[in-house]
């Protein structure tokens, strides 16, 4: 067709308001409305969906959409709609009466974009009614999902070419904020779009400051962070849905207004969620990656990866979201081996192939939270773009790591390289040079090599760093074809023939194991604790055991002690925040304490930790109402665990749960059933004497004459009678 340059000009400012295009916006456009087909890699924010929006508004017909989520599309069609551009959705949140006007409109030719789920396509109505109607090009929204080795693989996107073969030959837009060279080739290779012309920008972000942090004490450095920036939005992104809740609940409890979003809430919810972010009743949201594809929300300053991501694609696409306006936004990973480790647990039943291929994804973060190089340079780097400077800008930039020279080091791994013909990755190659006789060395006789264990005076992490490196430095190259496979560049080939001096940096350090991590967070934990506080806290508690004759942890137990000579709460509303106080323990016991804490405070000039003083979401009974109201009325405690579909024992967890936030219970009438008078003396006695009420003590102790649910319900007295 014939394109008037000013006529497109003039669309776009008449349908969205803008007055120019940005980056390789119009010539995407021009591509699409000459009949080609067309692949964008374009980073979030860039304006992918401008690309297939304006030309639907050009052409004749309606645009088919194709896009993973309900949110996403409801999203869209809701601004195309206030820019008075007729755009609606197929999906299974419709009613039958909604869905028949819109196939109405569509017979009509009254929509000028239609977004439909990949499974929508399937459905044999859905085929006969886009057979129906004039079709003008396909959008395949976020396309990175074709592929394995993407970071959201949907089998369904696999079927998308055939279904549409079905239904009309027209241009294809394929878009995606995020594709290495192997995920863009599975991608052109599925949808048949080689010769496609692609449009690839940039996925440098100068705007974005990435910083990587050791997951220790994540919570408190969560609290400290937001309240540093009360007026800006942010994201926090957690890997399960049960964490979303913890956290948002947590930030609650803290002062801080977050809402929680994921999968598992219902769709209005969800949807209610999200329009609070995104109108700024809410500044910060607590989510699964199901929150923020196409979300227009410009100033995003902050997004914050609780949990260490899944894989590169993932983390640059959610991080992507921060600094949409080009302002200066923060992005931040909390990382661990603990997470590492769950990650590769939760895929150990998929079949072999897709647990190796999320292996080597979750490799590649491993390398990006560990490495001490530029992270912008990294991450370039993963998406085949090159970067001749150090951005500045990011944490190892403005930090910069001890160098050491790696001449000989580099030297020794570029020939291990070359001796196992440059068909292995960086895994199999570490062991060669280490000397390790594994399964896979065995197979391939690699320990037959001149070079086997030539490198075993250093460690693992030392020749790991070393490929990493030499990766980025160009001396090696990784295999479009065969994923995880370095092969040598000609810079490394002339390197093994004439080495140059060479330095590298060490590596950033986090702890390697999960003794390690616990060793950390005890270390941290110790520091934080003021140790003399805590001195003078234990004095008074034991002075206060004694005028009550009753045991010190009656009064308080350690680890809120520990708690308070960290925060030091000098109020009752900060203390009934303390882990294991609750109103009611605050209220009988708190009031010497606040007043001590209050005078250490004065005396030492410590206002200022005061004011990030960090509260721990208490751990409430979710069926506590009915519980108490039960107790209250005296009914059996087998009769409520039937009622509420739950063991005995976990019956006197949720009970014993109640006791500690402060709820004083007369259970008397239970116990007098299940123990006699004898047994409960003995019992109570020994929570009186002893130093701790460990449980497992108490089991060690008492188990051979008594039941665990025996012990656990005399223990529930004693703490409801003599603790609230």
């Amino acid at each position: 067709m014939n394109i008037d340059i000013h006529s497109l000009e003039s669309n776009l400012k008449s349908h969205f308001g803008f007055d120019s295009f940005r980056g390789t916006q119009k010539d995407v456009i021009l591509n699409l409305l000459s009949g080609n087909d067309t692949f964008v890699i374009m980073p979030t924010g860039a304006g992918k969906s401008l690309c297939y929006q304006l030309p639907a508004t050009i052409l004749e017909g309606t645009a088919l959409v194709i896009s993973p989520l309900i949110a996403l599309m409801k999203n869209q069609v809701d601004q195309l709609n206030a820019h008075g551009i007729n755009a609606s959705f197929l999906n299974s949140s419709l009613t039958k009466t909604t869905t028949n006007e819109i196939k109405k409109e569509l017979i009509a030719g009254k929509i000028k974009l239609l977004y439909v789920a990949p499974e929508s396509l399937n459905k044999e109505e859905n085929l006969e009614l886009f057979k129906k109607i004039k079709i003008s090009f396909v959008a395949v929204d976020e396309v990175h999902c074709i592929s394995e080795w993407g970071h959201d693989f949907r089998p369904e996107y696999r079927r998308i070419k055939s279904i549409l073969a079905e239904i009309s030959q027209v241009p294809i837009i394929a878009l995606t904020a995020t594709a290495t060279l192997k995920v863009q080739q599975d991608i052109q290779k599925n949808l048949q779009m080689d010769n496609a012309t692609i449009f690839k920008s940039s996925f440098r972000r100068d705007n974005l400051f990435y910083e990587v942090l050791p997951k220790i004490n994540p919570k408190n450095k969560l609290v400290e962070f937001i309240k540093q920036r009360p007026k800006e939005c942010g994201i926090i992104y957690c890997l399960s849905r049960k964490k979303v809740e913890e956290i948002a609940e947590f930030l609650e409890v803290n002062g801080i207004k977050a809402l929680p979003y994921h999968a598992g809430m219902e769709n209005k919810q969800r949807v209610a969620h999200q329009d609070a972010f995104l109108n700024e009743e809410a500044k910060i949201i607590v989510a699964t990656i199901a929150f923020g594809m196409g979300i227009d929300k410009p100033d995003v300053r902050y997004v914050i990866h609780y949990d260490t991501p899944k894989s590169l694609e993932g983390y640059y696409q959610e991080t992507g979201r921060a600094g949409r306006d080009g302002k200066k936004s923060h992005c931040i990973m909390f990382y661990s081996y603990s997470d590492v480790l769950k990650l590769e647990k939760f895929f150990k039943d998929k079949p072999a192939n897709e647990r190796d291929t999320h292996k080597l994804l979750l490799d590649e973060v491993v390398s990006f939270a560990e490495t001490s190089l530029c992270r912008t340079k990294q991450l370039l780097h993963y998406f085949g773009e090159h970067m001749d400077d150090d951005c500045g800008f990011c944490d190892n930039c403005k930090n910069p790591k001890e160098k050491y020279d790696a001449t000989e080091l580099v030297l020794s791994a570029l020939k291990i390289c070359e001796s196992v013909k440059q068909n292995f990755g960086i895994k199999h190659m570490v062991d060669v040079i280490l000397g390790n006789s594994t399964q896979a060395i065995r197979t391939y006789e690699h320990q037959e090599l001149d070079v086997f264990g030539i490198g075993k005076d250093q460690n693992k992490q030392i020749w790991t760093s070393i490929y990493r490196q030499a990766l980025l430095n160009e001396f090696l190259e990784k295999s479009i074809e065969h994923y995880g496979v370095l092969m040598l560049t000609e810079k490394g080939k002339d390197f093994i023939k004439n080495q140059t001096s060479l330095t590298f940096f060490k590596d950033n350090e986090y702890p390697n194991t999960i003794e390690e991590s616990v060793e950390a967070f005890d270390h941290h934990t110790e520091d934080v604790v003021n140790k003399e506080l805590l001195g003078i806290l234990k004095g008074l508690r034991k002075k206060v055991a004694d005028q009550k004759s009753l045991p010190p942890y009656v009064i308080f137990q350690d680890a809120s002690l520990e708690e308070m000579a960290t925060t030091f709460p000098n109020t009752l509303e900060d203390l009934v925040h303390i882990q294991g106080v609750g109103l009611g323990k605050a209220n009988k016991f708190g009031k010497p304490f606040i007043e001590i804490i209050d005078k250490f405070i004065t005396e030492n000039n410590i206002e200022a930790i005061h004011e990030t003083f960090i509260k721990t979401a208490v751990k409430k009974s979710k069926n506590k109402v009915f519980i108490i109201s039960q107790i209250d009325k005296q009914v059996p405690f087998l009769d409520i665990s039937t009622a509420l579909n739950i063991s005995y024992k976990d019956l006197l967890e949720e009970i014993e749960h109640i006791c500690h936030s402060g709820t004083k219970l007369d259970i008397n009438y239970e116990v007098e059933q299940e123990i006699d008078e004898d047994s409960e003396e003995d019992i109570f006695t020994y929570f009186m004497e002893v130093e701790t009420d460990n449980m497992e003590d108490a089991i060690n102790e008492l188990g051979e004459d008594y039941t665990e649910e025996e012990i656990k319900l005399i223990h529930i007295k004693f703490i409801s009678e003599l603790a609230n």
